[in-house]
């Protein structure tokens, strides 16, 4: 009986999973398919700009957020006043926002020095996106915990397909339009000539920020505004801990990108960045795994069996990102001729097996997480962040020099080793779970035996690659054949 009631939470947490999934998973991908268009369009030196314009907008966006959303779920859930937790957290990330903008705006041009932009407006706009994306933070989250999967995913999505469209507009049509003496408006060609290449893709994604911003708004407006400041304290000493932990979660992410290029090259970091972004087939799935597990996870904290659903979580979380991983690893020189175009940044693709098993740590250890979100000590979460953060810093800094980008992919797939294991040995004391460790072991191992031998032995070989595959899956069947079973008749 027990076992039915855990494959009902699974199937149920899957669906989830798989709805708000779509909605992380399709602008993401189409974001994917631009990179054939940046890279065609952008040299290596030029895609380096656009890196640093994203890293430096991450570590924005978790010091604007201050780990409100995740407050929002754990205190939405604990709160009667729904109305008033949805209105104090606006309030809070609306002020400090508009705080933010206005400061930075009035001192752009000292701070856009200062962080090494070269041109003074792709600074303003950065401001400007990472604002907006402020602003829906809330309105966002509110639609996952009300359970409005379509309305959520459509926002989604058509933020990405403005931001892609003004891409495929300046990057593509427009220059087609020019060299075939296509009659275009002088507005379009006199903007187009304007400005750099790469100032476009910064344009689009202040455009895009703008309408979702316009379209989301509303939301928020269907509850009495109603701002409780003991409230608000009670989320920040919840909150506040998971922003440290979030900048340096960027840190582990993003540090390796700039170090990369003030170390050996602007050439060589935008060459890495670029196969960097073959991982974000792992980074998709553990996107679409957090978006439905957040709020799933916390709904489960009370039930009987809460502890055991999460094991089982884990083990098929495992499954299908060690598979994920071995069908990139197989398949790689498909993936990169359909998505990187220029053979130039074929050069780095042997750090993607590397930071595919890193993914997968990091995804296991958010996994691991939910004991210190439940329990309230979001701190243990800001200390495995920033112990992660010194070992991918000292690493860098020390192995760059010696041995160029792959330093900093061995430093990635460290550091999440390190904060997976170290969350597991201290949660096991804090909130112990029954994870299936030897499972769990033993599907990583046998999926990264599998590609180390595609990679390095017979790359490119298809009867290898589909037998690998086919062995994992007959792997799977012969260990979970109940479990599949059981839950296919559900």
């Amino acid at each position: 009986m027990q076992d039915i009631f855990l494959l009902g939470n699974l199937k149920r947490f899957f669906q989830d999973t798989i709805i708000y999934g779509i909605a992380a998973i399709l602008p993401r991908a189409i974001n994917i398919f631009l990179v054939k268009l940046h890279t065609s369009t952008l040299e290596a030196d030029k895609y380096a700009i656009n890196t640093d314009y994203y890293v430096y907008a991450a570590y924005f966006n978790a010091l604007l957020t201050y780990g409100m959303e995740t407050a929002f779920f754990r205190f939405f859930s604990k709160e009667k006043d729904k109305g008033k937790t949805v209105s104090t957290s606006f309030i809070s990330l609306l002020v400090t926002s508009l705080l933010f903008l206005i400061v930075m705006l009035i001192f752009s041009n000292d701070i856009a020095n200062f962080f090494g932009f070269k041109n003074p407006l792709f600074f303003k706009l950065l401001i400007w996106t990472i604002t907006l994306d402020t602003f829906v933070v809330i309105p966002y989250a509110y639609l996952r915990v009300d359970n409005k999967p379509k309305k959520f995913t459509l926002y989604k999505v058509l933020n990405i397909s403005v931001f892609a469209l003004l891409n495929v507009c300046f990057l593509w049509f427009v220059p087609y339009a020019i060299k075939n003496e296509i009659s275009l408006p002088d507005f379009i060609l006199n903007y187009y000539n304007s400005y750099p290449k790469v100032m476009h893709i910064f344009v689009a994604g202040t455009v895009a920020s703008a309408s979702t911003f316009l379209l989301l708004i509303p939301i928020v407006f269907k509850f009495k505004i109603d701002f409780d400041f003991e409230l608000l304290k009670k989320m920040l000493r919840y909150s506040l801990p998971i922003m440290i932990g979030s900048l340096a979660f960027v840190t582990n992410e993003n540090l390796d990108k700039l170090l990369l290029g003030d170390l050996i090259g602007e050439k060589e970091m935008g060459i890495y960045a670029a196969c960097y972004k073959l991982g974000v087939f792992m980074t998709l799935y553990i996107m679409a795994f957090r978006l439905g597990a957040e709020p799933f996870f916390f709904n489960q904290a009370d039930k009987k069996n809460a502890k055991e659903t999460y094991a089982k979580i884990l083990t098929w979380f495992t499954i299908l990102g060690a598979l994920f991983m071995l069908v990139v690893v197989v398949f790689i020189d498909v993936f990169a001729h359909i998505l990187l175009g220029k053979p130039e940044y074929f050069e780095a693709l042997q750090i993607v097996p590397i930071i595919l098993l890193a993914n997968l740590f990091l995804g296991i250890y958010n996994n691991l997480s939910i004991w210190y979100k439940l329990t309230d000590k979001t701190k243990y979460g800001m200390y495995f962040s920033v112990l992660g953060a010194i070992i991918t810093i000292v690493f860098n800094i020390i192995m760059i020099p010696k041995i160029g980008f792959m330093a900093s992919a061995w430093a990635t797939l460290i550091t999440y080793g390190f904060m997976m294991t170290i969350s597991y040995f201290i949660g096991k004391k804090q909130y112990p779970v029954p994870y299936q460790l030897k499972k769990v072991g033993f599907y990583i191992l046998f999926a990264t035996i599998l590609c180390s031998f595609s990679f390095i032995i017979f790359r490119g070989q298809v009867w290898f690659s589909i037998s690998s595959i086919f062995s994992y899956f007959g792997c799977v069947f012969l260990m979970e054949k109940s479990t599949i079973k059981q839950f296919l008749k559900r």
